[in-house]
């Protein structure tokens, strides 16, 4: 439990880090013109891809609830992080090889992250429709629940002196 609760907490600051280590790692590992890949292509994308799966994960009732993510999704942040910060060493050779994987793995979680969410809406929508159906409204037919009148206790706590 506690590994989840601590992907619960990294997701936010990681919006913000895993683009900052994309533009350490161009200044120690590559140099050059690659810093207006860096700027302009990857870190913004890194920037907005982490933060919006950081808030459809932390729209699920689940997570909100419990404070930590599913099993499923420490697999898949640990994939594209892993992904992201091995893209932010440059290695030549290997880099084209692990760019794509971290961009198959950034869709791949967002679609994780859509199927995980609509789960857990899917449940409580039935639910809801039920509770508002025309079928469980009572009918002309049918008794009302007969209501009275609930009782009221008033305590004063001054007693008025005339």
């Amino acid at each position: 439990m506690w590994l989840r609760q601590a992907f619960f907490r990294w997701l936010l600051p990681a919006a913000f880090l895993l683009p900052l280590w994309l533009l350490v790692g161009w200044g120690v590992f590559q140099g050059g013109w690659a810093i207006l890949w860096v700027l302009f292509i990857a870190i913004p994308s890194v920037l907005i891809g982490q933060l919006l799966l950081t808030l459809l994960t932390r729209s699920r009732p689940s997570v909100r609830i419990e404070r930590a993510v599913s099993w499923w999704d420490v697999l898949g942040f640990t994939l594209w992080h892993g992904l992201t910060i091995a893209v932010g060493f440059f290695i030549d050779g290997a880099f084209p090889w692990l760019l794509t994987g971290a961009i198959i793995a950034g869709i791949a979680l967002f679609w994780l992250q859509l199927w995980q969410l609509w789960n857990e809406a899917k449940g409580s929508g039935a639910r809801i429709r039920e509770t508002i159906a025309w079928s469980t409204i009572p009918g002309t037919d049918e008794p009302v629940p007969e209501t009275r009148a609930h009782e009221v206790i008033v305590v004063r706590e001054v007693d008025p002196r005339d």
